[in-house]
């Protein structure tokens, strides 16, 4: 059995120090976190899907610790988020606000001060912050998005091959090929060639005289979602529970996500049902697209293009929760477990049919609530906070319990008090903030900031792109949410006069925490639309309705022209 006595940390005069302050023991930690994991779809948060018990290694794990009721993404994308949790900071001054930003060594905050505390560190898994982890003692990570299956990684200390072959998104869709350099190519499932890398590291490449410090990542449940084959028959047989908006957004969103009249519903969000004309579940849905009876009324057709989207993300998740139960056992059977600070989170959340929506970048709750669990016996609670944390504020709770005092530079702070009283510290924040820069990208959502505090959220959506845009192509317009009363945000109360007072209280706390955030920078182009359209009264709301019909316009016109470019294709053909 191997111990970690964390005895060996440092050397000479500094071990009585470290013995002082830590009772001779630091805590190894593993921080574990799948790509798109959304609460909806871990069963200790329950709803709907809970009944389906699929994550019973993690609803375990929750029940042995602290399960986070209010944690949330800043910015609802997987390298901005990822970009949070290294930094400690918000996208405007980690600079990292998309996907097109990388991520530089020297801003590797995390595990460079795990590392000055005496941490063996590594890095396993999904990385997607381009700039490989040079930061961590190890890293074996996958190349860009990764693979499903047979997946390519980048290790360090390891030259690799070059090689081609095709890739999640290039040969999966049209069965071209991609060019790999200096690769280390695995075979099989991505889920369970991570968990095969993880073990191979704590066997082979774990210092026992050394606490730990491990990133897990997987990239299961990513969309285009891809399953194990063992998994064919899981949930074969059973209906998904459908959200109760499903068909119907009732008065979610507002004239910035629907339009004047809902003139934009086909060109705003990407759907389940084939309510969007380019991005959704019936036209888009590759692994089973052949599956779907087009003959069906719209319902019904989106209802089934629910179940198989539904079936795929599940057997994705399923197979993370038997990959995770792999790493538990292992650390059992080796008397880690209950000396390892074990977290577990999703890097934002994700949609799973509610407002017929996929994908996530949205300010609703199942975008941007992440789950997060911890379990240390030693020091966590057990049971449920509603404190609000944000994952600005994960890594200073991690360099917390490694004893660490949280680096000026980050904006976060350890919560690591709520995980072992259950209570909120004085002073604790009563807000999360959240800024989705990417306007019209991938997913054609618009760009948007947000406040949420424990009984309101407040949306801005203002219309405008990330890269010096100073004009709103899409209406801006305001929403606001009772989430104690509507929980499920299918009520914009925006425009109540009975909700003014609290309208105003919260644009006070939006703007108080976007300046202490830095988003309020006057070198960022869209600030002066948001400040433009803040009060939002008559001429704000007639120029809106203008940009309405505008967008819808350009829309309908590239609707046209995508039409007769697939009528010429079909007709050369």
């Amino acid at each position: 059995m191997k111990l970690n006595t964390g005895k060996n940390l440092v050397a000479g005069g500094l071990l009585g120090l470290v013995v002082g302050v830590f009772g001779g023991e630091k805590p190894n930690i593993l921080f574990i976190m799948s790509d798109d994991h959304t609460s909806q779809a871990v069963g200790c948060y329950g709803g709907r899907l809970q009944s389906l018990n699929p994550t019973p290694t993690l609803d375990a794990l929750a029940a042995e610790g602290m399960v986070m009721e209010n944690a949330f993404c800043q910015n609802a994308i997987c390298t901005p988020s990822r970009a949070s949790i290294m930094t400690g900071q918000s996208s405007a001054k980690n600079g990292v606000p998309t996907l097109s930003e990388t991520l530089p060594v020297e801003k590797h905050y995390l595990p460079q001060e795990m590392k000055k505390a005496g941490y063996q560190t590594a890095m396993l898994g999904k990385w997607h912050l381009k700039a490989r982890p040079e930061s961590f003692d190890y890293y074996k990570v996958l190349e860009g998005q990764g693979d499903y299956f047979d997946p390519v990684f980048y290790e360090k200390g390891v030259e690799g091959v070059d090689l081609k072959k095709k890739n999640m998104y290039s040969g999966f869709f049209t069965g071209k090929y991609k060019n790999y350099k200096g690769v280390v190519p695995m075979e099989g499932h991505s889920t369970d060639v991570i968990t095969d890398i993880a073990l191979d590291w704590f066997e082979n490449r774990r210092d026992p005289e050394k606490p730990f410090f491990v990133k897990l990542h997987f990239k299961a449940p990513h969309d285009y979602f891809r399953y194990a084959p063992r998994y064919e028959s899981y949930l074969a047989d059973v209906e998904i529970p459908e959200p109760h908006n499903l068909h119907d957004r009732m008065n979610n969103g507002s004239i910035a996500t629907r339009g004047v009249d809902d003139e934009l519903l086909e060109y705003l969000a990407s759907s389940i049902g084939d309510r969007h004309y380019i991005r959704n579940f019936v036209i888009d849905a590759s692994p089973w697209r052949d599956k779907l009876d087009r003959s069906q009324s719209e319902e019904a057709l989106r209802s089934q293009a629910y179940q198989e989207y539904m079936k795929h993300y599940l057997r994705c998740v399923k197979g993370v929760d038997d990959n995770l139960k792999r790493v538990f056992d292992y650390l059992k059977k080796e008397g880690l477990y209950d000396n390892t600070v074990i977290m577990y989170t999703g890097d934002q959340g994700f949609y799973l049919g509610e407002h017929d929506f996929i994908d996530k970048r949205w300010a609703y709750e199942e975008g941007m609530r992440m789950p997060f669990i911890v379990r240390y016996p030693k020091s966590v609670k057990v049971g449920r906070s509603q404190a609000i944390v944000e994952n600005i504020d994960y890594p200073a709770t991690m360099l917390d319990f490694a004893g660490v005092e949280t680096p000026e530079k980050m904006d976060g702070r350890s919560f690591r008090a709520v995980l072992e009283t259950g209570e909120e510290p004085e002073g604790w924040k009563q807000s999360a903030y959240y800024h989705y820069w990417m306007h019209l990208a991938h997913h054609w959502n618009p760009a948007h900031i947000a406040v949420r505090t424990k009984k309101y959220k407040l949306i801005f959506f203002y219309g405008t792109g990330w890269q010096g845009e100073s004009e709103p192509t899409t209406p801006p317009g305001w929403e606001l949410y009772d989430l104690e009363a509507d929980p499920s945000e299918d009520n914009n109360l925006y425009g109540d006069p009975k909700y003014d007072l609290v309208v105003a209280e919260l644009k006070e706390e939006l703007k108080k925490r976007r300046a202490e955030l830095g988003e309020d920078d006057a070198k960022f182009a869209f600030n002066a639309v948001i400040d433009d359209f803040w009060d939002y009264d008559e001429e704000d709301q007639k120029r809106a309705r203008q940009i309405s019909a505008q967008y819808r316009a350009a829309c309908e016109k590239e609707k046209a022209e995508r039409a007769a470019k697939k009528a010429g294709q079909k007709k050369s053909k």
